[in-house]
């Protein structure tokens, strides 16, 4: 074999004879970025990184996605697809709550992305989704329309706020500190904290996460929205 031979190790390819890249696409791009979020995490889903993965230029993104904000509101979207339909038994109030408690269970699972979500909402068909199964049950609870509308920004948000709780690393003896730092509380500077500190620490996340979305679909239902 000499040296000129196209079989030789160190001799340059022709660009015909190297795999064609698939074409960019929007949707190819967001899976792409959804593997990156599960395996290296949102800090990684960057149009750089992105690019490197695709073997393109970073430019050449910007042609389907305006910015990283617009890419991490499309990759929650994908994300929310795993929501299924409002459940057919129940209460309309028990249904509703669980399709809010799956949408935070989503949002659990990526807290940073929740602490995206804070600021950049997605718009994609998914999120759409969740918003018509919710205002169709508010409705059949006979929810005024208004009330139904901002109400269900309400309990995203809410839901929204209690997963990104959890974007950060809790030291080990935060929870502890509160803790103490509540039960030791002088009664005589502080009454109420004295004699509220088991509540305060009481529950577990499940259960004020649904005592939550029960208290605020009370108040949904029952106060209106100013002219």
């Amino acid at each position: 074999m000499t040296a000129d031979s196209p079989d030789s190790p160190g001799s340059p390819r022709s660009r015909r004879e190297r795999p064609a890249k698939a074409a960019l696409t929007r949707e190819g791009i967001v899976a792409t970025a959804v593997a990156i979020l599960r395996t290296e995490g949102l800090r990684k889903v960057t149009m750089r990184r992105l690019a490197q993965e695709l073997d393109t230029g970073p430019a050449s993104l910007y042609v389907y996605v305006r910015n990283t904000d617009e890419l991490h509101a499309a990759v929650l979207d994908e994300l929310l697809g795993t929501i299924g339909p409002a459940p057919a038994e129940g209460t309309w109030r028990e249904r509703l709550e669980k399709v809010l408690t799956a949408y935070t269970a989503v949002l659990l699972e990526h807290p940073s992305l929740a602490r995206s979500a804070l600021t950049s909402w997605p718009g994609g068909p998914h999120y759409l989704r969740l918003i018509e199964t919710l205002l169709g049950l508010l409705h059949e609870g006979g929810v005024p329309r208004a009330q139904a509308a901002w109400g269900v920004d309400l309990l995203l948000q809410h839901a929204t706020a209690t997963a990104a709780e959890h974007a950060g690393e809790e030291p080990p003896g935060d929870w502890q500190a509160l803790t103490r730092a509540l039960r030791a509380a002088p009664a005589d500077t502080h009454p109420h904290i004295a004699s509220s500190a088991d509540a305060l620490l009481s529950g577990t996340p499940e259960a004020r996460l649904s005592w939550a979305f029960r208290t605020l679909l009370n108040g949904i239902e029952r106060t209106a929205v100013p002219d």
